[in-house]
């Protein structure tokens, strides 16, 4: 507001000055006699006035600019800028600084949360890392102890305790790939080839490559019924798509209760094509569906590492269809199952 403007202080402090000089030189004028010199009063006034609000404005601008400085000098600092404050006069300083100061305290603000949560993030990494790794180092040394310790003379032993620690080793080496899949999309390495294809032939073979593990688990895995026969053309990168729809298909085989089921289907919607994967399976609570995405997160920690999973599945998957300028989300129910949906550009 112009009100407290420095100029405007000025301004009205000299006029104050000057009335007062005005007034005093008339009534000295009046006490004297002298009564034809009018105009001596209103001169003095105005000069006295002038002289005023230019000593009020320089000397007031000076306090306050070498005061703000100081805050603006700390800002600067903080924020590593180099940039030089222009401070007008005429209008409300107080005010600007208040609202610069604000700003950079939000900002401040902002940034400690995102470090706070960032620290956070890398502390649960560390720790999930560390523990994902080393439930098959310990399972891996303690065969190799046993067989060390006299096992080997049993060829029974020794090729048992030899496929446990290969197995072991197996699900270490794909963690790690999977570690350096998703550290090198998150660094933007991921390079998407979108082109047109089949997105039933996809779906098909995809469910036949995984019925034998579907088999083991005791999982029917289904196309829903009247989704055959005919040829679905959408755009994106078919083998990333592929991987997409096999970490869902084999999520939830792992989280499937015996004798459940898994369905694909898809649906016409405008543009695109809507995918789901949906099973009948442990579900997943409420507070957990927002979480699910995150790497290493897990719902079911005891039955997920006896599964075997890298607990990165999910997040490679969200990452792919954010590649492919798609999102990906989830509807679940404890005990009912959960449904994966996500869209893709049609051809």
């Amino acid at each position: 507001m112009a009100g407290r403007s420095p100029r405007m202080v000025a301004i009205q402090t000299g006029v104050a000055v000057g009335l007062l000089s005005l007034a005093g030189t008339l009534i000295a004028l009046w006490i004297t006699g002298v009564e034809e010199a009018y105009w001596v009063p209103v001169g003095v006034g105005i000069i006295v006035g002038l002289v005023g609000y230019l000593l009020v404005y320089r000397q007031l601008g000076l306090y306050i600019q070498d005061r703000v400085r100081i805050i603006y000098k700390t800002i600067r600092r903080f924020k590593g800028s180099t940039n030089h404050v222009h401070l007008n006069m005429g209008d409300d300083i107080v005010d600007q600084v208040n609202r610069d100061v604000m700003a950079w305290a939000d900002s401040q603000i902002e940034e400690i949360s995102h470090l706070r949560e960032t620290d956070t993030f890398r502390k649960e990494f560390i720790g999930n890392l560390a523990h994902e790794l080393k439930t098959p180092i310990f399972n891996i040394q303690g065969f190799i102890l046993t067989l060390l310790e006299g096992g080997m003379e049993d060829p029974e032993i020794n090729r048992k305790f030899l496929l446990k620690a290969a197995k072991n080793v197996e699900r270490m080496s794909g963690l790690l790939e999977d570690l350096d899949v998703i550290t090198r999309m998150e660094a933007g390495g991921l390079e998407i080839d979108m082109r047109p294809f089949d997105l039933l032939e996809i779906l098909k073979e995809t469910l036949e490559s995984l019925e034998p593990k579907a088999k083991r688990n005791h999982i029917k895995l289904k196309l829903k019924k009247g989704m055959d026969g005919t040829r679905v053309m959408v755009r994106g990168d078919a083998p990333k798509i592929v991987q997409v729809l096999t970490n869902l298909l084999v999520n939830s085989i792992n989280y499937g209760k015996e004798g459940g089921q898994t369905e694909l289907r898809f649906y016409d919607a405008d543009e695109s094509v809507l995918i789901e994967v949906a099973d009948n399976g442990i579900g997943i609570r409420e507070q957990d569906l927002p979480r699910v995405f995150e790497r290493f997160y897990r719902v079911d920690k005891s039955r997920s590492r006896h599964a075997g999973g890298s607990g990165l599945g999910l997040a490679i998957v969200k990452h792919i269809l954010e590649a492919h300028d798609q999102t990906i989300s989830v509807r679940s129910t404890i005990g009912e199952g959960s449904t994966f949906s996500f869209t893709l550009q049609k051809a």
